[in-house]
């Protein structure tokens, strides 16, 4: 796809997704090179020069001139915008677009069903494609067609990430909460750990948490513009390592504590552009596959490095941090999903670190 028409779509589906808000929701807005005549169908006409403003304008005025519903809008040397609008119902999130990050397995899979039970359109992305794309269609089986798309995302690759981006404005037209959840661990002593194991974690979890932004915030600044009343949300899933230290481990806790500054310097920024952006630190999640992986899950890793002195086997190493945790379990799905919702429903929170640690980590 030639890069203006890029630039085109990139610019007009954002756009109509909010010019055609109807009761507070969103509609659907598909590119389709095909063209299109039937009645409800919009004709637009934009320079390749048009500045986002005028864009709007363009837009809102020919709209505005449309006597019926608008099924379709067609700008001429691009392309048609089709409109539909999703069937309502009760769910906390009904008819917004998520984007989660690592979402083939483990938690930012967990995190992307909740939301589509919860009546969201969920983006599945992560570098395993093949996995991605099993589990989305496995929600849109069990949800309805449509539901659940996967794109193939490198985090530390901001083409990657743009890419898959223009993806999901090509199918939804634009989004309205981007979950930064990819994440990797290796844990061992600053005395033995190997530079390109400090790199990697350093390039997921911290620098692909700015380009991740980086990159959605243009399309949610957008919308913001064309309804300056309209607010989103960029939430990462951070660390209770993001707020303590961590022993032998220093390489995660220290991406993690850099993600914290990220978050409160692009709240102080993007709140300007209508989004809020927010971290959570859940606790130790045991039973997913980053702890109880039996090659190299950290409760094998921190039986192998020695970090819980006295331990022999892995129950040993997870007894020791559940006895860590004043609530005497791990972090669950059901517990990150409780601050989730809160910071998107919450309108007057930003820049904020959310403790989900069962009362292992405590502000003062």
């Amino acid at each position: 796809m030639a890069n203006a028409v890029t630039e085109t779509i990139n610019l007009v589906g954002p756009i109509l997704r909010m010019l055609l808000i109807e009761d507070g929701c969103c509609p659907i807005v598909r590119f389709t090179e095909a063209k299109q005549n039937e009645d409800g169908c919009v004709q637009v006409t934009l320079a390749q020069e048009s500045t986002q403003e005028q864009a709007i304008e363009i837009l809102a005025s020919a709209i505005g001139k449309q006597s019926m519903p608008v099924r379709s809008v067609a700008v001429d040397g691009v392309g048609v915008f089709e409109i539909t609008y999703p069937e309502k119902n009760t769910g906390r999130v009904c008819g917004k677009v998520a984007v989660v990050t690592g979402a083939a397995q483990g938690f930012g899979l967990e995190i992307a069903q909740d939301l589509a039970k919860q009546g969201a359109f969920v983006v599945l992305a992560d570098i395993n494609e093949m996995a991605a794309q099993k589990e989305a269609a496995a929600l849109a089986d069990e949800l309805g067609a449509g539901r659940a798309m996967a794109v193939s995302m490198n985090v530390t690759d901001l083409a990657s990430i743009e890419q898959a981006i223009q993806q999901v404005v090509n199918t939804f037209g634009g989004f309205d909460v981007f979950i930064s959840n990819a994440g990797v661990l290796k844990a061992e002593s600053v005395k033995t750990q190997p530079e390109k194991d400090f790199d990697f974690s350093t390039a997921v979890n911290y620098k692909g948490y700015f380009l991740c932004t980086q990159a959605a915030s243009k399309i949610l600044a957008l919308q913001h513009k064309a309804n300056p009343a309209y607010l989103s949300d960029i939430i990462q899933i951070n660390s209770k390592s993001g707020l303590v230290g961590s022993n032998r481990n220093g390489a995660y806790a220290g991406s993690k504590f850099g993600g914290i500054g990220l978050t409160q310097s692009f709240a102080l920024e993007l709140i300007e552009d209508g989004i809020k952006v927010n971290s959570i630190c859940p606790g130790n999640f045991f039973d997913g596959p980053l702890w109880s992986n039996p090659d190299n899950g950290l409760f094998v890793q921190y039986l192998q490095t020695g970090k819980i002195p006295g331990a022999k086997t892995i129950e040993d190493v997870k007894r020791a941090y559940e006895a860590k945790v004043p609530m005497r379990r791990g972090c669950t799905t059901p517990d990150v999903m409780a601050a989730v919702y809160y910071l998107i429903e919450q309108k007057y929170e930003t820049g904020q670190a959310v403790p989900v640690t069962g009362g292992q980590v405590m502000l003062h």
